[in-house]
């Protein structure tokens, strides 16, 4: 069990200095070469980038995703979350149910492998692999959902920059097809994800659909509340004729009131938040290292009265 326990804190110490490398180092660099001009486009499809993975492997994951019995209803609603984290591939949804399978698989390997140790009591050993398996199949949910979260964050972020662009691109006698394409050439180093949707949303006008069905998919593939607003502006000013620059200039300040707004509250949230950490890590330190010598000193002196007194 010693041996198994070091093992996973290994494993755990190793994946964080491979994340912390990736964000600090790695990422950066990538960014760099793509603003020289030195790194060509990578095509990813399935889910996300499978650079370093041999392909007998994803397509063995999708292979198994394609068998896995799925309803409908189900099937749509993950390749809703599968689009708004930015995997728009068909092969994305067989690539998601098969690592749900696999990691299903892998975790109740392991705790069948560990099972011994756990305890003695076969009901308890079931309850662990199945417990596992369970764990497995809905980590994959649980990490599509996290970059759901982090992907709309992206969007919202970049969404008053863009504003920026696109005010000044329909002053400059730009119509708003055009501003969108252009607004997406400009930001497409600084905010990758904003204007992939925006070129869609570009390439969809061109394709034939209405301006406001374009819009609207917009606001349905990404599914972010301030998209949601801005679109309903687009649509709204594009109906009723009313200034386009005025409208656009005015929402941007919307958001960056509204932005500062919800920096100020979580501001305000910082002290509560920092009674649990203060109450269990500052001040027992704080009290050791204060108090600690004196106690010393106390313990050194009436240790021996106390003997001396109980001695016959």
């Amino acid at each position: 069990m010693a041996g198994f326990i070091s093992l996973a804190l290994f494993a755990l110490l190793a994946a964080a200095i491979t994340w912390y490398g990736y964000r600090i180092y790695v990422r950066p660099g990538r960014i760099f070469e793509q603003v020289t001009g030195a790194a060509s486009a990578v095509a990813t499809e399935g889910l996300g980038p499978v650079n370093g993975v041999p392909g007998f492997m994803v397509r063995t994951i999708r292979m198994i995703g394609q068998r896995v019995p799925v309803s409908p209803q189900e099937a749509s609603l993950a390749r809703r979350e599968l689009v708004a984290a930015g995997y728009r591939s068909d092969a994305a949804l067989y690539t998601y149910y098969g690592l749900k399978v696999v990691t299903a698989l892998t975790f109740a390997v392991l705790a069948f492998l560990v099972r011994s140790e756990v305890s003695s009591l076969a009901v308890l050993r079931m309850a662990l692999v199945g417990g596992a398996a369970f764990v497995g199949y809905f980590l994959p949910t649980f990490v599509l959902e996290r970059m759901v979260a982090a992907r709309q964050e992206r969007l919202r972020h970049a969404l008053p920059d863009a504003l920026d662009l696109l005010v000044v691109s329909v002053e400059a006698g730009l119509g708003l097809d055009q501003a969108l394409q252009n607004v997406a050439q400009e930001i497409a180093i600084a905010h990758k994800d904003l204007a992939e949707e925006l070129s869609l949303v570009a390439l969809e006008v061109r394709a034939g659909k209405r301006r406001a069905e374009a819009l609207r998919n917009l606001a349905d593939r990404t599914g972010e509340r301030e998209i949601r607003n801005l679109v309903a502006a687009l649509v709204q000013t594009d109906r009723f004729g009313t200034s386009l620059a005025e409208s656009l200039r005015t929402h941007a300040e919307f958001m960056r009131i509204q932005r500062r707004q919800e920096a100020e509250e979580r501001a305000n949230k910082v002290g509560v938040k920092l009674v649990f950490p203060i109450f269990f890590c500052i001040l027992p330190s704080m009290f050791i290292i204060a108090g600690g010598p004196a106690m010393i000193q106390i313990f050194k002196s009436l240790l021996p009265l106390v003997r001396e007194s109980y001695m016959p």
